[in-house]
């Protein structure tokens, strides 16, 4: 049966909710009522190949029937100043104009700045047309708006500075364009005179917009511009365009310059959404959508990449027509969290309201419980991976990557979420995806409707990782879940309550304060399973002004499907640098003792066991596990316990010297390629046929104070817990290893590493 999975759709207002506290819902549907009920997820895998749809349905205070509306999604980013009439043109002159930087010049008109309002066809504007030729936009008493066009075509991805003069005295407008020199490339200016008409209406009555126009007076806004904007400025006195362009408007005590109406200065600010206007009228403004800052403007020399040294050479803000960080939804409904629910994945189930049963169609919006503030923990912490589930939130690689069915090794096929998004693009994307102006996009929001974090969707990372959930309540182990958005806000006291900790089938975006909670956790004696691959990858970031955000910079290397600009690197939102946690000295071997080596595009493997696995340490995770065994030749889905995306023990990458490689991947064919930064130039060789850092580790080792560390290095592992009805060796494997973990017996580093390691601090030598 096909599901209509999309005749409703919703978010939560926050993504995890601790039990004995309120959540929020935002629903949206062409239909005027919804049945709502919570399920709370075992297994969210459809997939009937596999251990099943497994739920328990929660009575909740939303439980029946609710009022729904048809509610929009309004994307597109830009500038709001409220102004209480300030930036209405007055006086015999005005003069106005910014540095502009087009990344799409297609389709339709893209505002710069003004007030202009579509529906009342009053205010003024700076736009570029659809062929990129700046236009003065003016509305009139008597009608249609006057419209004068500077016959100059901006080319994309260059910089230029546009402006306007006003002589109302006179009734006649400048409009101008200053392309500066760049490289071999000399100054051009342009500029042509217009007579005004004489009945002008320039007082839209709404506020001043940057990189949008007003549709209407109900702050909807139209016309967004897709690219670059710097140092807007208004004067009300006469200026000539290089002098207007030239002015340096960095206040002095007690010294403004003369006529100044405002200057807005996006170099002040980066990591927030608010604008700093430089002029005496503080008109001071806010961002919409969240736009990207921290990127290069027209003063960027190139001698640095970090926006914190010099501001001023980011004073640019990126908008974009399709940015999205907040649908703006009504609240359908908010559930009351009962204090006794168990933590864990949870869901609501939207389907019609009404007598007249209609199974195909369903919905659901996921969300996470915590334990409560008091309630009594159980000794192991499942980590949901939310960061990951949001750099993946509404992935269309599979529409617009060229190289997908190539990289696939199949044929391209379409689910219904896949066709939703490709007739409703204002949803948004992930940050796998780029803008419609080809810039990749930095940030991904549960603020919006997310199709693949939800039953009946893709069935990648979360319903992966419900797996690993079913196998823990079939073997009755006792568990609690937070996500890593705890760790983010919280810190190692959010991990201090648990003897073990588990991260899921693919842990791959940490921030810094994930990160380093999880080592102080570790260092404390705590134990931590790490369950999956591409583990603990990319260095990311909560954006601070809108915790709802995940933010992302590709760097120049890695496994990307786009790549950061040169200078852009850096998170707007805390400035540090954005790329690999390799490429800040902290590779998921220092971790977890293995890190992201390769991608699987065809055949899974499995394990065989090592050398290192029979030394007594790791004894009791063999326990019933043959020495000459294969590990994982099986799995749902995948066929493998080693596959997807693999890991690697690594000691010159930070992997403990005392570490045990108790296991390593068998089974890999040409469709298992390293990781970019694996490899420094293209050879022959590089495949997982002939390539020997092209494999998955299984690793064990102790850790201070008691504690210690299992990783599987794969993805994978986890689709295999439930093979043969929970009975095989990667089951096996895993109940040793949970076992002994919850065990508060103390784990021991190894004395003969621990002197050798000390000696080797030293430079001294042992025998």
């Amino acid at each position: 049966m096909i599901y209509r999975t999309n005749e409703y759709l919703g978010y939560p207002d926050r993504i995890s909710v601790p039990a004995g506290e309120s959540v929020s819902f935002q629903l949206s549907s062409k239909r005027p009522k919804v049945k709502i009920e919570v399920l709370r997820l075992r297994c969210g895998d459809v997939d009937a190949n596999g251990p099943g749809f497994k739920y328990e349905v929660m009575a909740s205070n939303i439980d029946g029937e609710h009022a729904c509306r048809d509610q929009p999604i309004r994307p597109g980013s830009n500038g709001i100043i409220e102004h209480d009439g300030v930036l209405v043109p007055s006086g015999d002159h005005w003069c106005f104009g910014a540095y502009v930087h087009p990344t799409r010049i297609a389709d339709n008109a893209k505002a710069v700045m003004g007030n202009w309002c579509e529906a009342s066809a009053r205010g003024y504007a700076l736009e570029l047309d659809e062929q990129g030729c700046p236009v003065l936009v003016l509305g009139q008493s008597t009608g249609a708006p006057a419209r004068f066009t500077l016959d100059v075509k901006l080319r994309q991805r260059v910089w230029a500075f546009v402006s306007c003069t006003l002589d109302l005295a006179q009734r006649s407008a400048t409009l101008s364009v200053v392309v500066p020199a760049d490289g071999v490339r000399p100054v051009v200016a342009r500029s042509k005179s217009f007579v005004l008409p004489q009945a002008l209406a320039l007082d839209s009555g709404l506020p001043f917009l940057i990189a949008a126009h007003h549709r209407n007076d109900e702050r909807k806004y139209t016309s967004h511009f897709d690219g670059k904007i710097e140092a807007p400025r208004i004067f009300a006195r006469p200026l000539d365009a290089e002098a207007l362009r030239t002015l340096d408007c960095q206040p002095r005590t007690g010294a403004t310059h003369a006529g100044l109406v405002a200057f807005w200065d996006f170099s002040d600010g980066i990591s927030s959404l608010s604008v700093k206007d430089l002029s005496p009228n503080c008109l001071h403004g806010s961002l919409r959508q969240l736009p990207r800052r921290g990127v290069t403007g027209f003063h960027w020399s190139g001698s640095v990449h970090d926006w914190r040294l010099s501001p001023h050479e980011y004073a640019a803000i990126h908008f974009h027509s399709d940015d999205i960080y907040d649908c703006g939804w009504q609240t359908t409904c908010t559930l009351d969290v009962p204090v006794g629910w168990r933590s864990g994945v949870y869901a609501l189930r939207l389907t019609p309201a009404g007598d007249a049963p209609e199974s195909d169609c369903e919905s659901y919006v996921t969300f996470f419980v915590t334990p409560s503030r008091t309630s009594r923990r159980a000794d192991l912490v499942i980590v949901a991976s939310v960061a990951t589930y949001l750099a993946y939130a509404n992935s269309a690689l599979r529409l617009y990557q060229v190289h997908f069915e190539t990289l696939m090794e199949h044929v391209l096929w379409l689910p219904q979420d896949d066709v939703f998004m490709q007739e409703n693009p204002e949803i948004g994307q992930s940050t796998y995806d780029c803008h419609v102006d080809g810039s990749g996009r930095a940030y991904s929001s549960w603020l919006r409707p997310i199709l693949n974090m939800r039953p009946r969707g893709y069935w990648f990372n979360l319903i992966n990782d419900t797996h690993i959930l079913d196998w823990l309540e079939e073997k009755g182990i006792d568990y609690d879940l937070i996500t890593d958005v705890e760790l983010d806000r919280e810190g190692a006291r959010a991990l201090a309550p648990y003897r073990v900790m588990m991260t899921p089938t693919h842990p791959e975006y940490f921030s810094f304060n994930m990160m380093n909670a999880v080592m102080a956790y570790q260092n404390a004696g705590g134990r931590h399973i790490s369950m999956g691959g591409n583990a603990f990858y990319w260095r990311c970031g909560f954006h601070p002004a809108a915790p709802a955000a995940l933010e992302v910079r590709r760097g120049m290397a890695g496994t990307r499907t786009w790549e950061s600009e040169p200078g852009e690197v850096h998170l707007a939102g805390t400035g540090e640098p954005g790329s690999l946690w390799r490429h800040s000295g902290f590779a998921p071997q220092k971790l977890v003792g293995v890190g992201f080596s390769a991608m699987i595009n065809d055949t899974c493997g499995y394990y065989l066991r090592t050398v290192d696995s029979q030394d007594a340490r790791a004894a009791f995770i063999f326990e019933g596990v043959g020495r000459d065994e294969k590990l994982g030749d099986f799995g749902f889905r995948y066929n493998g316990a080693v596959g997807s995306e693999i890991d690697r023990y690594d000691l010159e990458l930070g992997t403990p010297p005392h570490a045990l490689r108790i296991a390593t991947s068998e089974g890999l064919g040409a469709g298992a390629l390293p990781t970019p930064e694996e490899f420094r130039t293209v050879v022959d060789g590089l495949d997982g046929t002939q390539n020997a850092l092209v494999r998955a580790d299984m690793v064990f080792f102790e850790t201070a104070n008691g504690g210690a560390v299992f990783a599987t290095g794969s993805i994978t592992f986890g689709m295999s817990l439930g093979h043969n009805n929970y009975d095989n060796n990667i089951s096996a494997i895993a109940l040793n290893v949970v076992n002994r973990f919850l065990d508060p017996a103390p784990f021991v580093i190894p004395a003969h590493d621990q002197r050798a390691e000390t000696a080797s601090i030293r430079g001294e030598s042992h025998d």
